[in-house]
């Protein structure tokens, strides 16, 4: 069997209890993918709808339902009585189990950037009514450097489905309280387990060990880990509070939302010395307070991201000069500028607004009308039109639309301003 459809089979990635996982060539556009195929005699079986099958299923009904920068897309899916595949978005760089060993953990500063992207994406996952129930380092896989995706929703619970989800599924080691009592699991089950992946990826031991999975049990809703930082002192007691409450044995203990826990991890991430660098979490915090673009999900925000040119500037340097000839819109993450036309002071511009827009739509490379100078240290952002062209038609229509409402916005202030002059 060399060819499933329009996927042509190439080598084997991983055998599972249902099938197989194959690195496979989409021949209609090109791209490597994961492809999960159920063996034949699981389809056949009589006990067809068993767990292991039923996950398949389950992944099979999210395809093209979670578009995420930090999701592994599930591109397609075909389950028939005979057989049956998913096709999965390849993810070359492996799983975090790679930096859970010790002598092999990653930095503090890295660790909180996959911490913060991964909370990213459950939030999203769980606006989307989707529980994922089965967070482990095997199912977040690595593209490269910090830039994750969460994969494997075989085991996910969607709030509008109408089947009855079995409890029974999961890694025990990452496992809630709540799941292994039996009860309903929403979103803080998957913020405990992720509390435990976090806690293997900044001390590269487990919170919860035993030798038997009655006494794992026990220690998980029983007991307390010992704080991260008693074991790697360079994690600190900052990174401490905020997994021992992720880790909380009731809900009710744990953070109300992903959103407010992802806040609190970009916090600490600041704390990151200056020269280091801008870091994912900063750059995507920074680009959810500008107002004009409060319309943007936050993947299409992660999307400008990555997107976009990022730089610390010092006090007095010249962003873009009166003149010079450009086409690049700016967003002032941090700091203050000022605008000058022919030395003259026109406007003062604070973190969160933007500049270039014009020259921006024109896209025509045109003389910058004024000068732009920070009057402070400033993050900025620069996006290029033709960087801008290769995020997704959403991405650009959302964007484009922030720019022209927030032109007609200047426009009308300055007609006013007019008019009361007259």
């Amino acid at each position: 069997m060399n060819q499933i459809g329009k996927f042509q089979l190439r080598r084997v990635l991983g055998k599972g209890a249902s099938g197989t996982v194959y690195l496979a060539l989409d021949t209609f556009s090109g791209a490597d993918v994961a492809l999960k195929v159920l063996d034949p005699q699981v389809v056949a079986s009589p006990d067809f709808g068993a767990t292991v099958t039923a996950q398949f299923l389950n992944e099979a009904a999210l395809a093209g339902k979670l578009n995420h920068p930090h999701i592994a897309a599930i591109l397609e899916a075909v389950v028939d009585g005979n057989s049956g595949y998913v096709a999965l978005e390849y993810v070359p760089g492996g799983d975090l189990t790679q930096f859970t060993q010790p002598g092999k953990l990653l930095s503090r500063e890295d660790a909180i950037q996959i911490a913060f992207k991964s909370c990213g994406a459950l939030d999203y996952a769980f606006r989307q009514g989707i529980v994922h129930r089965d967070i482990k380092p095997a199912n977040i896989m690595v593209v490269s450097g910090t830039n994750i995706k969460v994969g494997d929703f075989g085991a996910a619970y969607l709030k509008k489905a109408k089947e009855t989800h079995v409890a029974e599924i999961g890694s025990p080691y990452y496992m809630s309280p709540e799941q292994i009592n039996g009860e309903e699991l929403g979103h803080h089950s998957d913020m405990f387990a992720m509390g435990v992946v976090l806690y293997e990826l900044f001390t590269g031991q487990r919170p919860f060990m035993a030798e038997s999975l009655p006494e794992l049990f026990a220690k998980i809703i029983n007991e307390q880990p010992v704080p991260p930082s008693k074991i790697r002192p360079e994690v600190g007691t900052d990174i401490d509070a905020i997994l021992m409450r992720m880790m909380g044995k009731r809900t009710t203990d744990r953070y109300p939302t992903w959103g407010e826990l992802a806040l609190d991890i970009a916090k600490i991430g600041k704390l990151s010395v200056y020269d280091k660098g801008i870091s994912d979490s900063d750059k995507f915090t920074a680009l959810k307070k500008v107002a004009m673009l409060q319309k943007l999900t936050d993947a299409e925000l992660w999307e400008l991201v990555h997107a976009g040119t990022w730089s610390r500037l010092p006090a007095k340097k010249a962003i873009v000069t009166e003149g010079e000839a450009g086409s690049s819109l700016y967003f002032l993450a941090s700091g203050q500028a000022k605008v000058l036309r022919q030395g003259r002071l026109l406007n003062v511009l604070n973190a969160g607004e933007c500049f270039g827009d014009m020259a921006y739509v024109k896209e025509d490379g045109a003389p910058r009308q004024a000068t732009v100078e920070a009057l402070s240290d400033v993050i900025l952002a620069e996006f290029y039109p033709s960087v801008i062209q290769k995020t997704s038609p959403v991405c650009q229509l959302q964007l484009t639309k922030a720019i022209l409402d927030s032109v007609v916005d200047r426009l009308a202030l300055a007609n006013q301003r007019l008019a009361k002059s007259t």
